[in-house]
């Protein structure tokens, strides 16, 4: 892990397309702005991981469950 010293109004850049600057630093905390291209998904970390569990679990689904709910006959029902 780089870990970086900066005071507020100066910026991180990564690459070409993003820069990490320092906006506030408050009491416990950093407030930080992030320019990136549009198409670049951004998280923060807790709300990335509940979305890695809720495709996990979406990928459980038990078909047979889908098709009653959408009303669709199982595999070699007529």
């Amino acid at each position: 892990m780089l870990v970086l010293t900066r005071k507020i109004d100066q910026t991180i850049n990564i690459g070409e397309d993003i820069k990490i600057k320092i906006v506030e630093i408050g009491n416990g905390f950093v407030k930080l702005g992030i320019e990136a291209p549009r198409e670049l998904p951004i998280y923060r970390e807790e709300l990335y991981e509940k979305l890695k569990q809720l495709n996990k679990e979406a990928a459980k689904l038990d078909m047979d469950r889908l098709k009653d709910f959408l009303g669709l006959k199982h595999q070699g029902e007529k």
